[in-house]
């Protein structure tokens, strides 16, 4: 029988073989267009001059990181310098393009046209998709959306029909749900995957796929840049680094081109949920899983739980089933966690409005149309909505109307999180590197804090500051946790020993700030005006974890979610880990804590889910 098998591939490698017709395509990756010298640009100037001046290259594929930011900016930048190729691009983002995009994504879709594409040559079908983080700090991700899509395109392919992949990262655990694609592509014809994200020339095999990862652009220490040229013949592919106007060097690696019968992947290289058999009485009582995904917290009026998705949907679903109830669309991607008000639910979106609609229907109150895109969180005080936009800008609106009360237009980058307010004063941070107190009856600047960093990736703004005694804590990607002063805005001290990142906490009696660390431990740091040390920690061995997800607290209970998908909880007065609940292999937002019995908990991949507790 496995004579029978053998000889059957090798016929499907020749008929597979024999249609395929000799091309050359370059492959390009990580341009990083943004680079504060002009260099960046220059190489990728330099590549598309010197493809322009060959005569044998049928196209141009682009794996990611296209910019640095992912500010519209730097996309149109790329796209202007792209323009001038005299052959056909295909290009996809990577994480430098969504991650900290100011538009949630929204611009490389609306300048480049789309974020995924599928085309046939010379007997080859190459597909390319996204892929995340979105907005957030976390593992690489391939949206759920584009999982759906990979889905329908392959679904009418012929299972021989040679495929080869392309994403920006490699198909491995860099990408949480890396195993959704190698599944897929198991069941086809898939000859190769290729990759970028590590800035280096590499042979890789994903779990039996042939892969290659593809150099950057950039120049880094050299003289000039570089891509790949690929010479598919019909029984392999040949990549050959390519110097623009110097040199093509030998052929540095190939993939033999035939028809694979992949088997499946062991259970014990996917994902485990054994840890949810440890803790019996935390269970699932519902889980919708929206068609795209979801990066923000839920929020709930005691019958509905509200959220947005990346495809621009606005769902409430039945608090006590996790049924759909209603549904909006909007025209840019949601990640604004909503806020609720009597019968009114708001949020904003990436298509640059502040909606507000009625919580039992869904209907359209108001809407707000500001410069850009919405991804802030809306805070909403004595009738009054508070909120941030990537126009530079944060506004107070009426709650009834959503008309303008005032704009503070002193920032100079967008607002991705939710702001606090104590007293009279309103506070948030933005990606500008800094931290600002407006006062909130007019909007006038009180103060601006930074943490000296340069580095605008530095930024405290994923982070949502507590406040006590007239002191505000926030940490930042610098990993200090800084106290400052809220009449003053000056720092009143500052510590790393712990390496927390973006996520932080307050108990409920206020004498501590709690911290996520990036491994395995959560810490607590007594409130003080004066500097403080790690008064208690916690091992709760959820390994290396990187993602902005706030500790919140009730009833004697701590919970948070991390990178992996799994929601965790801490009794402080024990000083000891509760209980574990995996819900998947992505990203947990904030959590919304409705007691220590229930929690809805919404992950990047899409799933909102209410966690019950019993004791």
């Amino acid at each position: 029988m496995k004579k029978l098998v053998v000889v059957a591939l090798v016929m499907l490698t020749i008929n597979i073989q024999a249609q395929i017709k000799p091309f050359r395509f370059a492959f390009i990756s990580d341009t990083h267009i943004g680079s504060p010298n002009g260099s960046a640009e220059e190489d990728l100037r330099r590549t598309v001059a010197d493809i322009n001046q060959m005569t044998d290259i049928a196209f141009v594929v682009l794996t990611g990181d296209i910019t640095e930011l992912g500010t519209t900016e730097e996309i149109k930048m790329a796209k202007a310098i792209l323009s001038e190729l005299k052959v056909p691009y295909y290009i996809i983002p990577g994480n430098h393009d969504t991650g900290w995009s100011e538009t949630g994504g929204v611009a490389f879709v609306q300048v480049f046209g789309y974020d995924k594409f599928i085309f046939e040559h010379n007997g080859i079908t190459f597909i390319g998709c996204a892929s995340g983080p979105y907005v957030r700090m976390s593992d690489g991700h391939i949206p759920r959306d584009a999982v759906n899509w990979l889905d329908k395109e392959l679904n009418q392919l012929k299972k021989d029909q040679p495929i080869v992949f392309l994403n920006h990262y490699p198909l491995d655990n860099g990408l949480d749900n890396w195993y959704e694609a190698i599944d897929r592509l198991k069941k086809k014809n898939t000859i190769a995957a290729l990759c970028g994200h590590g800035h280096a020339n590499k042979a890789m095999n994903f779990e039996g796929i042939p892969a290659v990862m593809g150099r950057s652009n950039l120049r880094a220490k050299a003289e000039i840049g570089g891509y790949n040229l690929v010479d598919v013949r019909a029984d392999s592919m040949l990549f050959s680094e390519r110097r623009p106007g110097l040199e093509t060097r030998a052929s540095w690696t190939g993939i033999r081109i035939a028809q694979h019968d992949y088997q499946t992947s062991a259970a014990s290289m996917r994902p485990s949920y054994a840890v949810n058999d440890s803790f019996p009485n935390v269970k699932a009582k519902w889980v919708h899983h929206s068609p795209a995904n979801v990066i923000s917290t839920p929020a709930t009026d005691g019958k509905l739980v509200f959220f947005g998705n990346s495809m621009g949907t606005i769902t409430a679903v039945d608090i006590v089933s996790g049924k759909e109830k209603w549904k909006f669309q909007t025209l840019g991607s949601v990640f604004s966690s909503p806020a609720i008000a009597g019968k009114q639910v708001i949020m904003g979106s990436g298509d640059g409005w502040v909606y507000c609609l009625q919580n039992n229907t869904g209907k359209l109150i108001w809407k707000y149309q500001t410069g850009a895109a919405v991804l802030g969180s809306p805070l909403i005080e004595n009738d009054k909505v508070y909120i941030g936009s990537s126009d530079h800008h944060f506004r107070a609106l009426e709650l009834a109307t959503g008309k303008e009360i005032w704009s503070f237009g002193g920032l100079n980058g967008p607002v991705m999180s939710k702001p606090v307010i104590e007293g009279e004063k309103i506070i948030f941070g933005a990606w500008d590197r800094n931290l600002y107190a407006l006062n909130k009856s007019n909007g006038q600047l009180i103060w601006q804090w930074n943490n000296g960093s340069t580095v605008l990736n530095f930024s405290p703004a994923a982070c949502i500051p507590v406040i006590k005694d007239q002191v505000v804590y926030v940490v930042a990607p610098d990993r200090y946790i800084n106290a400052i002063d809220l009449e003053t805005g000056k720092t009143l001290w500052r510590n790393n020993e712990a390496t927390v990142r973006e996520s932080i906490g307050i108990s409920n009696d206020g004498k501590f700030v709690y911290g996520k660390t990036m491994n395995d431990w959560i810490v607590a740091f007594p409130t003080s005006r004066e500097k403080q040390s790690v008064a208690w920690k916690v091992n709760c061995g959820f390994g290396y974890e990187h993602v902005p997800s706030m500790l919140i607290e009730k009833d004697n209970t701590i919970v948070f979610g991390t990178k992996s998908g799994r929601v965790y909880a801490v009794d402080p007065v024990k000083q000891e880990k509760k209980w574990v609940y995996k819900i998947d292999n992505s990203m947990v937002n904030t959590v919304n804590m409705l007691s220590n019995k229930q929690i809805i908990a919404a992950t990047m991949d899409g799933k909102v889910t209410l966690l019950e507790v019993k004791e």
